[in-house]
């Protein structure tokens, strides 16, 4: 990439997709919820039944002027949902309802912090309301539609509310474009989640980024032909998508090629972005306003009211936590892309320290969730377990090993960790009895580490420590095992 720039600017743009956590879809009364049986959250008129109305979801209001204002936007006193005309296989009515102009929130801005702690300004043009398509299956090896002997349609999404944020041309973030792109995505991730309105589960497709890309020559004011990488899903692959669409169109046009103006695809097993079909402009859509939809007219009493429920800015936040935990820049970095910011402040206001905290869930918990492929708040393991946990480490309840299986038993579903413990005879063996016959059987069987001791090499003492707690199944109080061997040794 280093090569691409010395020649030529990137100028990128992004539009999120945030899918809204609404009780029911945007336009009708059928239930908003992931993971349902297919076609089991539809209506007639999420299907494009003839006869059928639409009815807006006020909730759904609320929450875009709620991002809006988060986004520093200009509310519009009166906007309308349009019908965006194109053939939606997966929204029965082939055309998408949602906003042109003016959209509910308009010319905003929102900073975002890099890793070294500089602040990038990302202006935004609109975030306007619409509804998400449904979702199509592809029959076949590859699960792509090319090569698919069929393809199936779950309608379940088809009326979801969403939130297109879309960015304004950025220029100026030269060799830091993909990492603006990974941090601009997980800032809007952060301001959602602080706003609750969406469940912000990119694996899950709440949050999707189109990744728009074009160069122009060092020195020109005139951009360049971009491209759109569709529905990037984690701040990784953006950043990855950013990177390879800046150094595929620099070789292009080093090779006297022309930059087709197309959408593409992010193909995750081979780094690379792939052609997908010619990008349509907005006249393409033929928009006009839906005519049985009413228009959103805004007042500033209602505004005021949204306002007043605004979270903490997430720069500020992070900025906050960051001196009040104490940790160090790259301790705190880590735990932002982990994503586990919420959960480390939630057991830190739920009694646990902040380095107990960042232990379990970038520790245990973070190594379990990567084996079970989902995200560290899915398996299970809730702030409350970590500080219950950790109290029974306190207790010389449990020891630091046995509480990592504890862990392991809570995200297996058998219940929460005192529970845990009691069900599976987990404490730690105090038992001077028991010990005194553990540590008996372990001196016999290594008398030259005994002598070794008697010696004066003190460190020799973990060589017996060892045996007894494999005796014990891990559960000895090493402490007790320590002190017992060392008043039989004399």
């Amino acid at each position: 990439m280093k090569t691409a720039l010395q020649t030529y600017e990137p100028v990128l743009g992004f539009e999120v997709h945030v899918e809204l956590n609404t009780t029911t879809k945007m336009f009708s009364t059928a239930t908003n919820a992931f993971g349902d049986q297919p076609n089991s959250n539809v209506t007639p008129g999420d299907l494009g039944l003839p006869g059928t109305l639409p009815t807006i979801n006020a909730a759904g209001i609320d929450y875009g002027i709620k991002l809006g204002l988060a986004l520093n936007c200009t509310i519009a006193p009166e906007s309308r949902f349009t019908r965006k005309q194109y053939f939606y296989p997966d929204l029965g009515k082939n055309y998408q309802t949602s906003q042109e102009e003016p959209a509910i929130a308009y010319d905003g801005y929102v900073d975002v912090e890099l890793d070294d702690g500089e602040i990038f300004r990302v202006e935004i043009e609109r975030a306007h309301i619409e509804e998400d398509a449904g979702k199509l299956t592809h029959i076949g090896s590859t699960g792509r539609i090319h090569n698919s002997s069929a393809s199936l349609v779950d309608y379940n999404r088809a009326g979801v509310p969403l939130v297109e944020i879309v960015s304004k041309p950025i220029t100026g973030a030269g060799e830091r474009a993909p990492e603006l792109a990974r941090a601009y995505l997980a800032t809007i991730r952060d301001i959602v989640k602080a706003l609750g309105v969406s469940d912000a589960r990119m694996e899950r497709g709440n949050i999707r980024c189109d990744a728009n890309v074009s160069l122009m020559p060092i020195g020109s004011t005139t951009f360049g032909t971009r491209t759109e990488t569709k529905n990037v899903n984690s701040t990784r692959a953006v950043a990855a998508a950013v990177e390879s669409e800046i150094i595929r169109q620099a070789k292009a046009l080093d090779a006297g090629e022309t930059i087709v103006q197309e959408t593409r695809h992010w193909d995750e097993e081979n780094r690379s972005t792939r052609s997908g079909r010619p990008k349509s402009d907005a006249d393409d859509y033929r928009y006009f306003p839906d005519p049985d939809l009413v228009p959103i007219v805004t007042d500033e009493a209602w505004i005021d009211r949204l306002r007043a429920d605004l979270p903490e800015n997430p720069v500020q936040r992070r900025r906050r936590l960051r001196d009040e935990w104490q940790f160090s820049e790259t301790e705190f970095r880590d735990v932002v892309a982990a994503g586990i910011l919420d959960e480390i402040e939630q057991t830190v206001s739920a009694g646990a320290t902040p380095e107990a905290a960042r232990k379990w869930w970038m520790g245990e918990i973070a190594r379990l969730a990567n084996e079970e492929g989902v995200s560290p708040e899915a398996l299970g393991v809730t702030p409350a377990d970590v500080v219950e946990i950790e109290q029974l480490i306190a207790d010389n309840t449990i020891n630091d090993k046995i509480a990592r299986q504890v862990v392991g038993y809570i995200a297996a579903g058998e219940g929460r960790p005192g529970q845990i413990v009691e069900a599976r005879s987990l404490a730690v063996v105090s038992d001077d009895g028991a010990l005194s016959s553990a540590v008996d059987e372990a001196m016999a069987a290594n008398p030259d580490v005994v002598q070794r001791i008697k010696d004066g090499h003190m460190k020799a003492v973990g060589a017996l420590i060892g045996p007894v707690m494999k005796a014990t199944k891990g559960q000895a109080d090493a402490g007790k095992v320590r002190e017992i061997i060392l008043e039989k040794i004399g």
